[in-house]
């Protein structure tokens, strides 16, 4: 699989507009190449370098695999206007969570998607990475990753 951004590419830094100092809506997101027999997606996005430990920025599941974006700004819904589940991020909400690092040196944002041979995880929307990573366990098919790149001054 390949996951991309029409916002960033690979490794660049992610765009005020996403963050907490700007709009802080989500990025636009595309992906390809989900392998046969995947029976739906999950996306995670966090950020391994917060000084508290990996912060959560996104969770996200159920995403049926006929969908092959996310747009930009998604709704902090339990349910995405592709029936997808948001779970609960590190600020505590439900859905995106933009880049927020304390001043100083630049963070690494992970973008995760995985391709799961399960159609639905039997969680609620809500759920915590722990859940989804839990429930996936020995379901993941492939997985695709984006990092980018965020820092405040």
């Amino acid at each position: 699989m390949h996951l991309t951004s029409a916002a960033f590419n690979e490794g660049e830094p992610i765009p005020a507009k996403y963050t907490c100092e700007g709009r802080n809506v989500s990025p636009p997101l595309t992906w390809t190449g989900v392998p046969a027999g995947s029976k739906s997606l999950v996306l995670i996005a966090d950020d391994p370098d917060a000084p508290v430990g990996t912060w959560v920025h996104w969770v996200l599941y159920d995403l049926p695999v006929t969908v092959s974006e996310l747009t930009e700004d998604l709704p902090r819904n339990q349910y995405t206007p592709a029936g997808a589940k948001q779970g609960q991020n590190s600020f505590g909400h439900l859905g995106y969570g933009g880049p927020c690092p304390p001043p100083g040196k630049a963070h690494r944002y992970f973008f995760k998607l995985y391709a799961l041979d399960a159609a639905q995880l039997d969680l609620k929307p809500g759920a915590t990475k722990k859940d989804v990573e839990g429930a996936m366990e020995k379901h993941v098919l492939a997985q695709a990753q984006l990092m980018s790149t965020y820092k405040r001054n």
